[in-house]
């Protein structure tokens, strides 16, 4: 079996957006779904860190999924977090939950048990032999407290054909690096890192899942059309336009960050759940100001 990953280019983490009483906010998630394609980006990722799928219950997972299925009408692939710290609770939901309208599902590195590399190996191949659509991985060492070593990457890569990709936010530039250079034929790397994506991009990384793309979809995603291109110089000028607000998206966490954005742009309430809170008074300002000087440029 030939493997072809689905998700390249440029991905959205979508935010789940609330009401200003702490219900989905489903109007503004489909108007949000509606931007994304407009905007140009290539395929749309739900229910990951973005969107605070720790504090959504069972049944808001499924609104949240059932309402960007309708928004998206089949236009762009759609990749579905489905990780948690239990192989047996993953493999369950792959196989009990209806996944029709979904591509591929992105699954987590598991957290807070803190297994070995082979424990990883061990997960990540179990899944992959019960999942129905194709499998990323998702290496984030800062959440999950275990990295993803690259061996350990490649081995998955090579003994499980179901496993298309990785969502690399180890921010480790010679480890990415290694994966992308030993990696078999059809697996690869996306950048799950919005300020080293443009480094990523040029030794070899295929796209992004990108939090900053919920606010500016457009200049990100031709951003990496031009790296894609080998249009070195044009994917800097936006690098660099963007990369003030990198660091606003992830001083107070993530998705402070990008909802105190997205409220400033008028897109979303700045409505987060507990035990996450707005960004700070300090933080929204710069973000307000970044804005306003953003829409200035020449």
């Amino acid at each position: 079996m030939k493997r072809t990953n689905p998700f390249r280019g440029t991905g959205t983490a979508l935010v789940t957006p609330f009401t200003h009483d702490g219900h989905i906010d489903i109007q503004s998630l489909k108007q949000l779904v509606h931007s994304q394609i407009e905007g140009g980006i290539d395929f749309l990722c739900v229910l990951g860190t973005t969107a605070e799928t720790p504090c959504l219950t069972a049944s808001e997972k499924r609104l949240v999924m059932d309402t960007v299925l309708e928004a998206n009408a089949g236009r762009l692939p759609l990749l579905l977090g489905a990780g948690t710290n239990c192989t047996a609770g993953v493999i369950e939901f792959l196989r009990t939950e209806r996944l029709e309208g979904f591509d591929g599902v992105l699954i987590v590195a598991p957290y807070y048990n803190k297994p070995t590399q082979e424990g990883l190996y061990q997960h990540f191949r179990a899944v992959s032999e019960a999942s129905p659509l194709p499998v990323v991985l998702y290496n984030v060492p800062g959440r999950t407290g275990i990295n993803i070593e690259s061996s350990t990457t490649l081995r998955i890569a090579r003994d499980c054909p179901m496993v298309v990709a990785i969502k690399e936010a180890s921010g480790r530039i010679s480890q990415i690096e290694e994966i992308i250079r030993e990696a078999p034929e059809g697996f690869e790397v996306l950048s799950g890192d919005d300020a080293i994506t443009f480094e990523l991009m040029t030794i070899g990384a295929s796209g992004v899942i990108s939090v900053i793309t919920n606010a500016y979809p457009e200049a990100f995603s031709t951003m990496i059309q031009a790296a894609s291109r080998g249009h070195w110089s044009e994917a800097l000028i936006i690098h660099r336009s963007l990369a003030p607000c990198y660091k606003l998206l992830s001083v107070d966490g993530n998705p402070a960050g990008i909802k105190d954005l997205l409220s400033v742009l008028g897109m979303a309430a700045n409505q987060l759940r507990l035990p996450l809170v707005p960004a700070s008074a300090q933080t929204h300002a710069a973000l307000e100001a970044f804005v306003k000087a953003y829409a200035e440029r020449p």
